[in-house]
């Protein structure tokens, strides 16, 4: 059985892109940002903000993205991340932070109709 995979876009402060492809999305931005390989083009550019993604049922649908991605000229990957992510906001920013308790003093009382 064949694993899923992403297809995704990192950014720096800057707006420098990096598009890449895994399996396992959450590790690999994880070692983007620690910067796990200091040698490669995402490390030496401070490429490390998740501006984009895409999910796929295999790994192979995700490789095709990824090629097809990066054979697109910049304003076009531009505009996919804008269609997905107007702010350029780090989609990655709150993971492994807690979530707050789901307050239910802020219900309504249930209505009728």
């Amino acid at each position: 059985m064949e694993k899923g995979g992403y297809v995704y876009i990192l950014s720096s402060k800057g707006k420098r892109l990096y598009t890449g492809v895994t399996a396992q999305l959450q590790i690999c931005v994880t070692q983007h940002k620690a910067k796990k390989n200091p040698a490669s083009f995402a490390s030496r550019y401070n490429i490390n903000q998740l501006v984009y993604y895409e999910a796929f049922a295999t790994i192979g649908e995700a490789i095709a993205r990824e090629s097809t991605i990066k054979n697109m000229h910049r304003i076009e990957k531009i505009d996919l991340i804008v269609a997905l992510n107007p702010t350029w906001g780090d989609l990655s920013e709150e993971w492994g932070t807690p979530i707050a308790p789901f307050d239910e003093s802020q219900l309504k009382s249930p209505t009728t109709f």
